[in-house]
């Protein structure tokens, strides 16, 4: 397995996109997380400087969101920047503008773009006509963002991550998508566990399974939650339902009723594991309100380093 050793002055991500980890080696993805950690520390003493004075991030949402929109607000106030809102209903581009010319005209008037949409494919046409960097804040096929703050989680509950198994019990969505790339490319054995027909997209899995021969871990794939739990350091699990899939809740319900991360599945884990969500929950359908509010459970704190991992990539992007 390879060892690496994360150092900030290995980041040098000034300017470009942050679309998905699968473009970002492990070093960068190490010094983020150094980053992030002293961001983080320097925080709960009360300190922020001000690296970003100045700079202005536009924040489109046409999905809604609580931890994305403040998580990202509020460190770029810290960071001495500001941030605008822009919901994509109040904007042209929810009156037929296209991406193209919404990516141009932003370009004059901010630093850089956070978007939370639903097709990865709008998030990649408007990077590719914008002179700024395009940051995702999540779309359908990837949440990178997310996969950050859960590594920075991982780290502070386990510390070295190479070696520790992961274990995604739910449906193989976007999360799913970046926790794969997430621990393949730093070395992390991870397993997802979902119902026939809600697997993972081929495509990433085969990526990732490429980043993880290269760094000495192992992706696995199975129908099983039972066997995936067993001896894992981590359980992770999300909504059986996204935004944007409401028509088939009932049907999803009935799917996934056997992947619900409860008392009974989380006996085959270490003693120790720690169970991660990033939240909304659903308590009583994905996770019961035993595991998710027990001594095992670390999902405010994760939820509360988003802050810091962004602030991080703000940081080094901008």
């Amino acid at each position: 397995m390879i060892s690496i050793q994360a150092d900030e002055k290995k980041i040098n991500i000034k300017g470009k996109d942050f679309l998905t980890l699968a473009d970002f080696s492990p070093e960068v993805i190490n010094g983020l997380l150094l980053k992030a950690k002293k961001l983080k520390s320097a925080s709960l003493l009360g300190y922020h400087s001000s690296p970003l004075k100045g700079k202005i991030l536009g924040m489109i949402f046409e999905k809604s969101s609580t931890r994305t929109r403040v998580s990202f607000e509020a460190g770029m106030l810290q960071l001495g920047g500001n941030a605008l809102y822009l919901n994509s209903q109040d904007m042209q581009l929810g009156r037929g503008e296209s991406i193209a010319d919404t990516a141009k005209v932003l370009s004059h008037y901010v630093d850089a773009i956070m978007i939370r949409t639903f097709s990865h494919h709008t998030i990649e046409e408007l990077a590719y006509h914008a002179t700024v960097p395009v940051i995702n804040g999540l779309t359908d096929l990837f949440h990178p963002c997310q996969a950050l703050a859960d590594l920075l989680t991982l780290q502070e509950k386990k510390g070295d991550l190479p070696g520790l198994k992961l274990v995604y019990v739910g449906d193989g969505n976007n999360v799913a998508h970046s926790l794969m790339i997430a621990a393949s490319k730093i070395g992390m054995d991870i397993t997802i566990a979902c119902p026939v027909g809600y697997e993972p997209k081929k495509e990433i899995v085969k990526m990732a399974k490429e980043f993880a021969a290269a760094s000495g871990s192992n992706v696995t794939i199975t129908n099983n939650a039972v066997e995936a739990v067993n001896d894992a350091d981590a359980i992770y699990t999300d909504v059986w339902t996204s935004m944007g899939q409401e028509s088939e809740n009932e049907q999803r319900l009935k799917v996934f009723s056997n992947f619900q991360v409860n008392e009974s599945l989380v006996q085959k884990a270490k003693d120790d594991f720690i169970f991660l969500h990033c939240l909304p929950a659903h308590r009583g359908e994905e996770v019961s309100t035993a595991v998710i509010d027990g001594p095992n459970s670390a999902v405010f704190q994760q939820a509360g380093n988003r802050l810091h991992v962004q602030k991080a990539l703000l940081s080094e992007i901008m």
